[in-house]
Order: structure tokens, then sequence, then C-alpha cells
């Protein structure tokens, strides 16, 4: 039975991303986390929707991921394979690769949640056994593995990854799993194939989705960088009063370089997908007052950010120690203004998206759902305004669900047709919102007078910026880009040279690097990015014609930690 009270709107927002993990100057993947969350993750979440037609969610697709998924899709279609891993998945003789080619089999090849992604498979789980037997003789131990071992692991690895939808619905898939192993070159050449054929289908899939009207496209700053920190560091200090900070005391000429990022971004999504991005989900959820009137100032109606920045923008913004309860604030979008321009901008449910991130894995599907649902009603039931509420569930879209029993197949499925059918919830997009807005009949739209500069995470820019590692890296990279600005001032490059440099700095100013510095982290997630990060630093220099400096060559940060879903995602609030 329908409620008498206003309805309440759901915003379901899934974030899609991966940086660049390719040399540029010779074209190889260094990492093959974009293809492979490519297969598994974008896949069952476009499947879920299509399968589920009446939902409605959003998506966040980050550019610098789509030049990926476009550059994989051009390598199956030329034959040229630059990702050394997947290019071993269909060489023909496996028997007499190289050391450096077995190493990387066996170092990569096992690289998944154990119990959710290799345990359920008894054939995944006995090359598992064989290689832990080995491990402790050292590397030169794997000689003894044949060339059938190396097939049969190569394709067990893939297969993990690969989507539930993909293992429900592929005849492929089904009858390799079922075979189990002794794997021929032809069976890792049909896999080899199908994986070519789900990455080049994923654009124009979701782009046929958003066609439907079930679902809406957002982007982000087009490598991903934090806005309000290209903009000052010193906004860092809204939310971390004494943080220390880098020593340079500014990013030289950061506010170019975010216009940049926001242009690119906006031109990709055309492309890509027909129609100028109406809103954004700028990285990290990193928002300032200025970050803000600069995405509203380039035509963008939304963006959308984390309960914490909210919460320290009233007490900025109103001058109080205290704040109402959350539900009183935090479940409507509100206006930000420079007075020439204006944007809305909504706030994250920290609980409930960290629900789905955190701890919903290990519930039965049923049970989270019901949970979820259940709070989604508290909310509803509690609101006492003639306004509708509407709740912002935000989170990563890809790196949660190797972590749910089949890949969250049972719990988004369940999910979708819960939230379909219930009577007194409505499942909606960003832009729908700012469409309702605009009468004020359902949904009161108050300005925030001050945004407090912050992110999703703890509210705060200390995931980024603020510690040794952290503003070391923030010091290299500046000291990059003064190099960087010298160079086109001198005019020695040519504009296709000047082309080339601007595009490495771009992906150099991705916040990727910065999240991985520092104790917090693994070790072995810490080298991988610290690595990446000054090969790039390091192949800019080279694309300037200048020397690279010598620290270039000595590690940023060294990871100590063992974080929560291996590092890749974080809580809004600190637990």
């Amino acid at each position: 039975m329908t409620s008498a009270q206003p309805k309440l709107y759901l915003n379901l927002y899934w974030h899609m991303h991966q940086p660049d993990y390719r040399d540029t100057l010779s074209g190889e993947y260094v990492l093959p986390w974009s293809y492979l969350h490519a297969i598994k993750d974008y896949t069952d979440m476009a499947y879920h929707i299509e399968q589920n037609p009446k939902a409605k969610v959003t998506f966040n697709f980050v550019p610098v991921l789509l030049d990926q998924l476009e550059d994989y899709a051009e390598q199956f279609k030329t034959g040229k394979i630059l990702d050394p891993l997947l290019k071993l998945l269909s060489l023909e003789d496996l028997d007499n690769i190289d050391g450096e080619q077995r190493c990387l089999i066996i170092d990569s090849c096992f690289k998944s949640h154990h119990e959710k992604m290799l345990a359920p498979f008894a054939h995944y789980q006995s090359l598992h056994d064989i290689y832990r037997g080995l491990e402790h003789q050292g590397q030169t131990a794997f000689n003894y593995l044949s060339g059938q071992y190396m097939a049969d692991l190569l394709v067990w690895y893939h297969l993990a990854w690969t989507g539930e939808s993909i293992r429900r619905n592929n005849k492929l898939v089904q009858s390799l799993m079922q075979k189990g192993s002794q794997f021929s070159v032809k069976d890792r050449v049909s896999l080899f194939d199908l994986i070519g054929e789900l990455i080049t289908d994923l654009i124009p899939r979701y782009k046929k989705l958003q066609q439907k009207g079930c679902i809406e496209i957002s982007s982000t700053p087009h490598f991903h960088p934090i806005l309000p920190l290209l903009l000052d560091f010193k906004c860092t200090r809204d939310a971390m009063p004494y943080a220390p900070l880098p020593r340079c005391p500014q990013y030289p000429g950061g506010r170019l370089r975010a216009r940049a990022h926001i242009e690119a971004a906006q031109a990709s999504h055309k492309a890509r997908f027909g129609e100028t991005p109406v809103g954004m989900w700028p990285a990290e959820g990193g928002v300032s007052h200025a970050a803000l009137s600069l995405m509203a100032e380039h035509g963008l109606q939304w963006a959308a950010t984390g309960e914490g920045v909210l919460a320290n923008s009233l007490y900025k913004s109103f001058d109080s120690s205290d704040l109402p309860p959350r539900e009183e604030y935090l479940y409507r979008p509100y206006r930000v203004t420079d007075g020439n321009h204006e944007i809305q901008c909504f706030f994250r449910d920290d609980n409930l998206s960290d629900k789905i991130g955190f701890e919903y894995s290990k519930f039965h599907a049923g049970d989270a759902v019901n949970d979820f649902v259940a709070s989604l009603e508290a909310i509803h039931a509690g609101n006492t305004s003639l306004q509708s509420p509407v709740v912002s569930v935000i989170l990563d879209g890809e790196n949660a669900w190797e972590y749910y029993p089949y890949n969250g197949y049972y719990f988004l499925s369940e999910l979708y047709a819960a939230l379909v059918e219930h009577p007194d919830i409505e499942m909606t997009t960003f832009s729908e919102i700012v469409e309702k807005t605009k009468t004020g009949k359902e949904i009161e739209l108050k300005t925030l007078p001050a945004v407090a500069a912050g992110s999703w995470v703890y509210g705060s820019f200390s995931t980024w910026i603020g510690s040794t590692d952290k503003n070391l890296g923030w010091d290299l990279l500046c000291e990059a880009k003064k190099n960087f600005d010298r160079a086109i001032q001198a005019g020695t490059l040519s504009k296709q040279e000047q082309a080339a440099c601007a595009h490495q700095l771009a992906i150099c100013e991705g916040s990727d690097w910065f999240w991985w510095f520092g104790d917090y982290n693994s070790a072995i997630s810490v080298d991988s990015f610290d690595r990446l990060y000054r090969r790039n630093l390091s192949n800019l220099y080279r694309l300037l014609k200048l020397t690279v400096p010598d620290m270039l060559n000595r590690p940023i940060s060294m990871g100590a930690g063992d974080p929560a879903v291996g590092g890749t995602m974080r809580r809004g609030q600190e637990a």
C-alpha cells in the first residue's frame, strides 16, 4: 500500500574508473586492471539494468577509462596486443616463453580475492596448490612448471575475472569451465576472442541504455585530477586546519589545467555518448566553492560529493558548532553559486553507500536487500515535511563485487527488483531531480552559502595530501610542471611534441597516484603505483627532452598496511 507521505527518490550512482595503466612511450600496458574489470564488472553492471529495465541508475564513466577501453578494442581489431598478460593468453607456444614471461603469469594470475574468485573452482585451486608447493624454493623452481600449467593458469585467471552474467549465458565460458584443465591453443584463442567482443561492445551497450532512458551517464574531469587541489593547496585546511602542505605553495597554472580536464571530458563524453554530460562526479568527490563554480561556468548542472563535505560546509556557512539530525539536512540537493553561475550539489549517504561497499558482501543477498530497503523505508517514514527526500547512494561500481558471492549477481538482481516494485521509493537520476527542483513542488532547493573543501573520504583530502609521502609526490609533480611550462614557453617543441607533453602531464595529474602513497596500503600495491607514477613523470621529462631527475629513480612511498578490500575503496567516514 502506498503511503500518504511524499515518495522517496533514490539516486543510485555507480562510479567507474581506472587510471591510465599505459607506458605512453611504448604504448604497452603495465597493469591489466582496465580490461579485467571490463569483462567482469562493466559487463555485469550493464546486464543487471538490461534485465531490470524499470530500474533507473546513474553511471559515471571517467574518460581516461573510456580511452583505455577503446584502445583495447582497437588492439583486438588490429591484432597488435599491447597488454603483455592478455597477449600471452593467445600465444601458441607457452613451452618456450622466457623467464620474464613466466614470472608475469605466476605473479599476475593469482591476484584475485581467493575466497570468492579462486577457491570456488577446484581446478583453479589445484593450480594454486602446486604454486604454493614451489613458491618457497625460489623463482627457479617455477621452471618445473610446464607450458600446459601456464596455459591452464591463464585460462582460469581470465575465467575467474569473467562476469557472472557471462558465465551464465555464454556457452564457450561454460564449456571451458566444465572442461577444467588441459586447455588447448584453440580454447585460449576462443576465450581471447570473446574478451575482445565484450570490450568492444561496452561503450555502445551503455549508450543504448542511455538512449532508452534507463540510465544517466555522467563524467569526471578527463584524467581524474582533484580540481580543488589544482586550484589551491591551501583549501586542504578547510577540513584539516593543521595539515602540512607541499613545499610548492601552489600548483603552477592549476586553473588552466583544471579547465583543460573539464573541457576534455565534455568533448570525450559527447564523442562517445552523443551528448554533453549534464553532471559530473568530480574526481574523488573533491569539491570546493571555486571548483564547483568552475564546473558551473562550463555549463554543468549538477555535481556530487560526500556527506562529510556537507556537514563541514554547514558549519562553515552558518558559523555553528552544532548541526540538526542528519536526516534534516542530508536528503536534498543544494544550490551553490558564485553570483554568476550556479550548480546543484548532491551529497552521499555514507552509511548506506558503505554498507554496499563493505558490509553486504558478508550477508545473504536477500538479507542485504531487506536491510537496504528497510533503511530507506525508515528515512521515508521519518520525513515530516511535504517535500520528498532525495537519497544519494554513491560508490565504486567495480571493485566491491569481487568480495561478493557470484560477483554480486544475486544482490544486484534482488536489489533492483525490490526497488522498482516499492510503492514509496522511486529510482531516479540526478538530472531528473534537477528538473523537479525547477518547480519547487516536490523538492526544496536550498542555497549552501559556503562550501568547505573536501572529498567523499572523511570529508577531507587526507587520502591525497598532507603526509610526507603524499606531499613529496605533489612536489615532484610541481617541479615537472614548472619544467613543462618553461619548455612550452621556449618554443623549442613542435605542436605535436607539445600535445604529447600535455597528454603526459595530464596523466601525472590524476588522483590515483597520491591515493596509494602511505603506510595504510599494502606494500605490493604501493610499489606498483609508485613505480608507475615515477615512470609517468620520467616519461614527461623525456618528452620534454630533459634529463630525468635522479629522485625519480628512488621510491616515494613504502606501504605496510592491510586495508579493507585491498585498499581499492575507502569508507566515507572513519570506522
